[in-house]
């Protein structure tokens, strides 16, 4: 047996040092312990799926929720062209930190530095290589590879990190419409595709599915299906209708390629796998308010006003208005993202005729609801607390402990803004 020599003194530094990690040890999990009595919700198993039901009692203990510190404001009435957006149509975020704009109305990608300085454009609007004629989002594939789909050439454009075209490949139309793309940090890309019913029976139970894309920019396999959004309904090609409020499906791509999915209806959302399979049900008490006349007078105010200022005559303006059917309430919640530390942010509800007048003026659709606060979960469903975010404020993706989103100023300029999540007290959370 081999005896190590102790030099004179080591053995008492050792023995201190174990002493002041016992007692951080002891004072960390009287920490967490004192959290943990907070929550009151319970935990289940049903085959396999965990289910976490909560209350509104959350861990946070006051003055230790989370907060959001701005760190970055990008675009600017007054400020150089580059740093005007004319509409803004998604951000994507590199490895270097790097922040990559869509501006729907110019279709180009603006490319700025960590710290906000234009670096370049890429593409423009056009029908050749590496142009746009109809890009939907931009988003960031492995490797910094920049992925732009197109909705109306059908195609997906590939760039590389400095900016330069690498192809396209197409998609085809009949596989169904793309309701929405996100990517996580990792550069898994995950599509919400909803099946084309014109010019055949719809569906008694309509679903849409979850279609994963490889790095080449084309579809793979189908992740999951799940119940189609009921807010536009399409009986013929020249017969749209819409159901205000009616229940969506609203998700995000998790940092290890997972699905955090719910349905609006109620106030539950599944965790998936990376292969697909259910492995989380996160459950919130709730009960969906109703939506009043008064509600429906605010918004049918705010589209009449929109429309009229737009040109449209009186006449047009009514027909418009009459496409529109209020739901009896309200959905359970309006957005869905994953967030640091393997978070769930969940936006909750506010009825038009509780938002200021300065709230309805920016509505973005007659069903927006969007409240400015946020229920936010733990990895394992557990309610932590309420976090409240700018008004004006819409959030695009987290990246870490940052979250990047668009703000409207009160003139409806819009800026992209970077924001650092902080944890107990304003620490750094990573």
């Amino acid at each position: 047996m081999c005896h190590a020599r102790i030099p004179p003194g080591a053995a008492r530094r050792a023995s201190a040092r174990s002493a002041v990690l016992a007692i951080l040890s002891l004072a960390l999990l009287t920490g967490c312990t004192e959290r943990a009595s907070r929550w009151t919700g319970t935990v289940t198993d049903s085959a396999g799926i965990t289910i976490v039901r909560n209350t509104h009692t959350g861990i946070w203990p006051a003055g230790e929720e989370w907060t959001l510190e701005e760190e970055l404001a990008i675009g600017a009435e007054a400020a150089a062209p580059a740093y005007q957006f004319g509409s803004i149509g998604g951000i994507a975020v590199d490895s270097r930190g790097r922040v990559f704009v869509l501006d729907d109305q110019a279709q180009e990608i603006r490319v700025f530095s960590a710290e906000g300085v234009h670096e370049a454009t890429v593409g423009r609007r056009g029908e050749g290589p590496g142009e746009f004629t109809g890009a939907q989002t931009v988003l960031m594939g492995p490797g910094d590879t920049l992925l732009v789909p197109d909705r109306r050439s059908q195609r997906m454009n590939r760039f590389s990190p400095e900016g330069s075209f690498l192809g396209a490949t197409g998609y085809r139309r009949a596989d169904g419409l793309t309701i929405s793309f996100r990517a996580n940090s990792s550069g898994r890309i995950l599509e919400q595709l909803r099946p084309i019913v014109l010019g055949r029976p719809a569906s008694e139970n309509p679903e849409d599915v979850m279609v994963r894309w490889t790095p080449a920019g084309t579809r793979a396999d189908t992740l999951t299906g799940f119940p189609s959004g009921e807010i536009l309904r399409l009986a013929d090609p020249w017969s749209p209708r819409f159901f205000a409020y009616a229940p969506e499906p609203l998700w995000d791509v998790t940092a290890n390629g997972g699905l955090i999915l719910g349905v609006s209806d109620g106030y539950r959302l599944e965790v998936f796998s990376p292969d697909g399979a259910p492995v989380l049900a996160v459950v919130m008490e709730h009960t969906r308010p109703s939506v009043t006349q008064a509600d429906i007078a605010v918004v049918r105010s705010h589209m009449a006003e929109g429309w009229s200022r737009a040109g449209a005559p009186p006449a047009q303006v009514e027909r418009l208005q009459n496409l529109w059917t209020f739901g009896d309430t309200f959905p359970a919640f309006t957005a869905v993202y994953s967030g640091p530390r393997g978070s769930i942010w969940v936006q909750e509800v506010t009825a038009p005729s509780a938002m200021s007048l300065e709230r309805v003026r920016t509505l973005q659709a007659p069903d927006d609801c969007a409240s400015d606060r946020w229920d936010v979960f733990s990895a394992t469903g557990r309610f932590y607390g309420v976090v409240t975010m700018p008004a004006r404020f819409r959030p695009a993706l987290f990246r870490d402990d940052r979250l990047y989103g668009i703000r409207r100023d009160e003139f409806d300029v819009q800026q992209v803004v970077r924001f650092r999540v902080r944890g107990d007290s304003g620490k750094p959370l990573l």
